[in-house]
């Protein structure tokens, strides 16, 4: 155990997400939640700092949803109900508003409400997705945009797409997997392994009444089914990532998952992108990747966890082949300390963070470091996912600079697929959940207790 001395410095705050929105609660095994001390929101930081790019842009999207104050939106993307009139009459009303969500002039970054009478935003043929308030600013726009055009028209394909996981109409395929796990080691042999099966389910999405409805209801022609094909593909890596990286990291971090009793991976920094739509069947693939394992506790822990999501510190033994998920709302370092030090839920044998941010800024940077430190000091198998590569470069500097003992790094091989478009920054490159990792395990500088007592009491 690390020296109570060293265990008190570990009390800042952990980030966490930005938000999104349009996506309704799913309860898993609902139990209270029991929060510790309240934390601040990295959700609150990321919505306002869209006014630095576009300003207003925050108000319009409270307007256009029917939300009074970023208080209401902040309780619905914690899956509870609104006090005010939130929510649309029908569909076409819905998806409509959604969109109007994205109106500004990606180049000049007017809002409607700034057009003279003579203007109004039109969006790019190409790819539907930014918008313009006249042929000028498309020109002069032009050189930025060619870059990620093509790219902007999948992220607006998967927008619309993505109401069918919402609604329950898109279920992931799965079940035990034909192949030999070590055979699977990247998206392309994960498809070809479900090859037959995997067709016939998004060949029945395909005809279903839910996407007749969909596209019936968003004013646009459908699109070919290849193309709507290839839009379900990238919304399945999306929900699986997240999973199958856990899976990656047990695998390369050699964590035995066939011990007695179970295997337990904490999500340090969880918020409701890790919880608000997560359903008990989506974590399955992980269990398949590993036949034959003792059972999995996966923990979300995070002071931006969805409500309704399952809280469970029991340290009872699970069933053999069984997978668990279960949330903490709260920070970390409380919850090591509260649940983890007094026995009260099972030690971590990993624990991974997806897209901590602690790169981005000083003051998230502040916020992680009582955490890293924890993992470091208590040498936890730890993994962690970026963004992108220049991302993965500040975070390897920031944790050498810590002196973590850094096991792997490099392209993550079930990174989502779905590209991710910057909401007030359009043109901006998007980019894509998870698409490189770190793992590290203890520190560069191994010490034993007593050096590592004696460094704290020297004030290092």
């Amino acid at each position: 155990m690390a020296p109570r001395s060293r265990r008190r410095r570990h009390r800042k705050p952990p980030s966490s997400v930005a938000p999104i929105i349009m996506t309704p609660t799913t309860i898993v095994t609902p139990m209270p939640l029991t929060p510790s001390k309240p934390g601040p929101s990295i959700d609150t930081l990321g919505f306002f700092s869209l006014d630095d790019n576009v300003p207003g842009l925050s108000q319009l999207i409270l307007q256009k949803l029917n939300m009074k104050s970023y208080e209401e939106y902040k309780l619905v993307v914690d899956g509870g109900t609104p006090v005010s009139g939130f929510g649309f009459r029908c569909p076409q009303e819905m998806f409509q508003r959604m969109e109007d969500t994205f109106r500004f002039c990606a180049h000049c970054r007017v809002l409607p409400s700034g057009l003279s009478d003579s203007k109004v935003l039109r969006h790019c043929k190409r790819c539907r997705n930014v918008y313009y308030c006249g042929p000028e600013c498309q020109r002069s726009d032009w050189p930025a945009h060619r870059r990620v055009c093509q790219e902007l028209r999948l992220v607006a394909m998967d927008r619309l797409m993505e109401w069918l996981l919402v609604t329950g109409d898109f279920v992931l395929p799965s079940g035990p997997w034909p192949w030999p796990p070590e055979a699977v080691q990247d998206w392309d042999s994960w498809f070809s392994m479900k090859g037959l099966h995997l067709d016939a389910t998004l060949d029945a999405v395909l005809v279903s009444h839910a996407m007749t409805t969909l596209w019936a209801s968003v004013g646009r022609p459908r699109p070919d089914p290849d193309v709507l094909q290839g839009s379900l593909k990238r919304l399945l890596t999306d929900v699986l990532s997240r999973p199958l990286t856990l899976g990656l990291g047990l695998r390369a971090l050699e964590i035995d998952v066939r011990r007695i009793g179970g295997s337990t991976v904490h999500v340090v920094g969880a918020s409701h992108v890790e919880t608000f739509l997560t359903r008990p069947g989506d974590y399955d693939e992980l269990g398949h990747m590993f036949p034959g394992h003792l059972g999995l506790r996966v923990v979300m822990v995070g002071v931006d966890v969805a409500n309704g999501f399952s809280q469970s510190t029991s340290t009872s033994p699970l069933e053999p082949g069984t997978i668990q998920l279960s949330a903490h709302k709260g920070l970390y370092h409380d919850f090591w300390e509260e649940q983890v030090e007094t026995g009260q839920t099972d030690h971590p044998d990993l624990v991974a963070a997806f897209h901590p941010g602690f790169h981005s800024s000083p003051d998230l940077m502040e916020a992680w470091l009582p955490t890293l430190l924890l993992l470091r000091d208590y040498k936890i198998p730890t993994l962690i996912t970026v963004y992108s590569h220049q991302e993965l470069v500040s975070s390897l500097q920031i944790l050498v600079e810590l002196d973590t003992h850094i096991t792997a790094y490099g392209a993550n091989p079930f990174m989502s697929l779905k590209p991710e478009q910057v909401y007030s920054n359009p043109n901006k490159q998007p980019v894509y959940c998870s698409a490189y990792y770190i793992m590290f395990l203890g520190s560069s500088c191994q010490l034993d207790n007593s050096q590592l007592e004696e460094k704290v009491d020297d004030g290092i």
